[in-house]
């Protein structure tokens, strides 16, 4: 349709633009936007119609990214990088463009002095921004640049600090999640043993941490709330703690995210298993 285009244009800058200064709505909101408009040209016709814009820019960038992704590099790295460095500048407070530099130099197995230097950007800006860690947890992982280990001594310098609601509180059970995925990948014996590593301190206590934490009557306020929850949900499902899950799936509505359902089957079908055994 003629003018299609810009209508999409001014929604995505409106939606972005009504995010202010909340760094973690606003990195959700352009990344679920990213992820819809990666299959058109609309991302380079907003910087090509507002090239200084701070949010065309990083919006551009956070496509290239996504495309990336899907292919497994970056098609001109140069170039997303110099739109972010652009975006920082013309917006120094926001760790949106940080966030999605240090996306690519993970996709790109950069040096680890690189990674932590964008880290350090993004953390001064916002110290617990979700998405920033999960990067980092990802980048630190033994299928990427780094070891179980690692990925362990990252938990542990944040599960030190972290307030019990802040954005990023989601990592140690994602690192645990991923830890019980690789285990059962493997199969054999130690797929058959892998539930047990949820009886283990480590997992217990993280999972009385976020019953605790998340689930109380001010819950969980940032803007990927949802997808922590259903991770704890399925957590507490592969623990065999399916009854003290009620509250869990109570709060997630019908709100089902893929991962980490899809683990063990079709994500809906698996949802509704076991949110049905939880209320019953």
């Amino acid at each position: 349709m003629p003018g299609q285009s810009e209508i999409q244009i001014d929604q995505v800058e409106r939606v972005l633009k009504e995010a202010g200064a909340d760094w973690d709505r606003r990195a959700h909101r352009c990344g679920v936007l990213a992820e819809a408009a990666a299959h058109s040209g609309l991302a380079r016709s907003w910087r090509s119609r507002q090239p200084r814009s701070a949010d065309a820019l990083v919006f551009d960038a956070w496509v290239e990214l996504v495309r990336g992704r899907r292919r497994g590099t970056m098609e001109d790295a140069r170039a997303t990088a110099d739109h972010c460095h652009r975006a920082a500048a013309a917006k120094p407070n926001d760790p949106t463009p940080w966030v999605v530099l240090l996306g690519m130099l993970r996709l790109l197995r950069a040096d680890s002095r690189d990674v932590f230097e964008v880290w350090h950007e993004v953390t001064a800006r916002d110290a617990w921004h979700r998405e920033a860690h999960l990067q980092m947890l990802h980048y630190l992982s033994p299928e990427e640049c780094g070891s179980r280990s690692h990925q362990l001594d990252f938990v542990d310098a944040v599960r030190s600090g972290i307030p019990a609601t802040a954005p990023a509180v989601g990592v140690e059970l994602t690192a645990l999640v991923e830890d019980y995925e690789r285990t059962t990948a493997k199969g054999g014996v130690e797929a058959l043993l892998a539930r047990r590593q949820w009886s283990q301190n480590r997992a217990n206590s993280a999972l009385e941490r976020a019953l605790a934490g998340w689930t109380g009557p001010d819950g969980l306020p940032h803007a990927n709330a949802l997808a922590d929850l259903n991770l704890l949900a399925y957590a507490l499902v592969q623990a065999g703690r399916v009854r003290e899950a009620t509250r869990t799936f109570e709060l997630i509505g019908e709100t089902v995210t893929p991962w980490p359902w899809q683990l063990d089957g079709e994500p809906l079908e698996q949802f509704g298993y076991w949110r049905s055994k939880a209320l019953r």
